[in-house]
């Protein structure tokens, strides 16, 4: 199990912000790399000795897993909702990057892109694999922080890409704090996440969450730069 943990946070580490933008095909291959990726994640921990149960994976724990999952959306949309629906708060959904999406590439990413290339892949990678061996290393509180920590430093050069996008935090210092402040409310996200993993047994509670927040928000920046 050691072994296992060793290797993956490396490569976790490294692949987000070093590899898979720079795989052949890109952008197109970002869902196929990111899928298979999480194939081969799964097949390790199995072959390393972990059970459905501890990956989260387990149907017995599906029910919980949509109930925990659920109530979070819901939250989440309701959250967006009201920012929509409030034309002073409508510009801290802006976002320059979705400005110039048509209906079909909104589409593609709300329906494959986002659900198979970004939150398959991350919560099995971290709710379900990282998390899984390092519970079998470290106190609960333990493997908790260290794979959110790692969740955060994920987010570092998507961060860089969404300040280049929207024209912000043009200075090296602004620009380093703003990854710096990114990157620790991911990592808290990513606490939010493995809790919900861990206390309702299911990765679907997390993925639910994970879903709502990317799916909608991507919808609500969609739908507040059409509203102006």
């Amino acid at each position: 199990m050691l072994v296992l943990a060793v290797a993956l946070v490396p490569v976790l580490g490294a692949w987000n912000n070093l590899v898979v933008h720079r795989l052949p095909g890109r952008p197109g291959s970002y869902v196929v790399a990111n899928v298979a990726a999480a194939g081969v994640l799964l097949v390790a921990a199995r072959t390393a000795g972990l059970s459905w149960a501890e990956l989260g994976i387990d149907r017995r724990r599906l029910a919980a897993g949509a109930r925990w999952g659920g109530a979070c959306a819901a939250v989440v949309a309701a959250g967006y909702g009201t920012a929509l629906g409030v034309p002073a708060l409508r510009p801290l959904l802006g976002d320059a990057r979705v400005a110039g999406l048509g209906g079909g590439e909104l589409a593609g990413q709300v329906l494959v892109r986002i659900p198979l290339g970004t939150v398959l892949w991350e919560e099995v990678a971290f709710r379900g694999v990282l998390l899984a061996t390092l519970g079998r290393l470290l106190p609960r509180r333990g493997a908790t922080g260290v794979s959110a920590a790692l969740f955060g430093l994920w987010h570092v050069r998507p961060t860089l890409g969404a300040l280049a996008a929207n024209d912000l935090a043009g200075g090296p210092l602004a620009r380093t704090g703003a990854v710096v402040l990114a990157c620790l409310g991911t990592a808290a996200a990513g606490v939010l996440f493995a809790e919900l993993r861990l206390r309702s047994g299911s990765l679907l509670a997390p993925a639910l969450l994970h879903l709502a927040t990317n799916c909608l928000g991507l919808l609500a920046a969609a739908a507040a730069h059409r509203l102006g």
